[in-house]
């Protein structure tokens, strides 16, 4: 799987940030069942690395990541959990050097166009546009098309059900990033049949 192949499996990645790695199985299989494959799970809470592994080990048709990747630390660690692709805030030379030597896809954080030129010119021309809402938005992204039409981008910061149409309408936006399917009173009330259903929604919005 290459990264582009990230930026085609669905129109939107789930955000996720899971506090309990027991909701990880459940939550993952309600998202496929939803129509979205992909799954990017946060490093932010102690959870995360367990959760990786659980979905990485029982439900396979998932194709689960790790977001918030900011380590060499971080790119080992999830790999070893069963990570599929990596997704990063941001970008250093040292951090870049670990993803592209763990060997699965991964999509650097941009948020300027130097950062963007800085990649094209490492070879990458997949990136997380973040935060995409305070950044500039579909306006920056449509403006970077003209000059950098080989970048492309999966936009995650801000974005909602009601937004990502404008930004999957782009010729050099992929997919979308974003959290509003799986909500945090859903996921701590274990509603799952909502999270499919939200998912659904999600899934039916390409552009």
């Amino acid at each position: 799987m290459t990264s582009s192949s990230v930026l085609d499996l669905a129109p939107v990645v789930p955000v996720v940030v899971l506090e309990d790695a027991a909701d990880a199985v459940p939550l993952a299989r309600a998202l496929v069942a939803g129509g979205l494959p992909a799954i990017e799970v946060t490093l932010r809470t102690a959870a995360a690395l367990d959760a990786i592994e659980a979905i990485a080990a029982e439900v396979p048709d998932a194709v689960v990541g790790a977001g918030t990747v900011i380590s060499a630390r971080n790119v080992s660690d999830t790999v070893a959990a069963g990570a599929r692709f990596l997704v990063s805030p941001g970008w250093t030379d040292s951090l870049l050097d670990a993803m592209k030597a763990s060997e699965v896809p991964f999509l650097p954080g941009v948020s300027t166009t130097s950062e963007v030129v800085a990649l094209l010119e490492r070879g990458v021309s997949e990136m997380k546009f973040f935060p995409a809402e305070a950044a500039g938005g579909t306006a920056y992204l449509k403006a970077l098309s003209a000059p950098l039409p080989q970048a492309r981008f999966c936009p995650t910061g801000g974005i909602s059900l009601a937004s990502a149409p404008t930004y999957l309408a782009l010729p050099n936006v992929g997919c979308v990033g974003g959290s509003w399917m799986v909500p945090g009173d859903a996921v701590a009330a274990k509603d799952w049949a909502r999270v499919e259903r939200l998912a659904g929604e999600a899934a039916a919005l390409r552009g």
